[in-house]
């Protein structure tokens, strides 16, 4: 399970690409209930992101924000489908920035998030106050099988570099 943000209205969707990896048949069920089936455009498994497509036009899309621009003890939201939970919400703040050495990725420049980040929320989006996807939800802190209240969000303008050249 795996979530997605819809960055264009033609029906490319951004997630991880550990969400889709291994995949034969890529599943979409969008927020109004319609189930459809996507297909992977790219995945970049050394940042973890993955782009993919439905045949559906007229979507809203997510308003993307400057990561850069993130500011540690800035209040966010996670967006996602954690435990098949779908359109869940949860609220936090930012924690750090910068975070590397989790061993989730090779390219690794994380923000940090105590919003819950479970499983189902990867490839979700990390919205601040202003609706703008400022992350992606990639992977949550766990110690021993146990989470411990961290999460880690990709920040949105290396994805958005990233989905660029994977779209085209």
């Amino acid at each position: 399970l795996g979530s997605g943000i819809v960055i264009r209205e033609d029906g490319v969707i951004l997630t991880n690409s550990h969400v889709v990896e291994g995949s034969k048949n890529l599943p979409v069920v969008l927020s109004d209930g319609r189930k459809l089936g996507a297909t992977l455009l790219g995945s970049d498994p050394y940042a973890d992101v993955a782009a993919l497509r439905i045949s559906v036009r007229g979507l809203q899309e997510a308003r993307l924000g400057d990561s850069d621009k993130v500011d540690i003890g800035e209040w966010v939201l996670s967006i996602g489908n954690p435990f098949n939970l779908s359109h869940t919400l949860t609220v936090g703040v930012v924690g750090g920035k910068g975070r590397t050495n989790l061993d989730v990725a090779e390219f690794e420049d994380f923000i940090q998030t105590d919003a819950a980040i479970n499983p189902g929320n990867s490839g979700g989006a990390l919205v601040n106050l202003r609706g703008e996807v400022i992350g992606m939800n990639t992977a949550m802190g766990i110690q021993d099988g146990e989470y411990r209240g961290v999460g880690f969000a990709i920040p949105m303008n290396m994805v958005s570099r990233i989905a660029d050249d994977l779209v085209s």
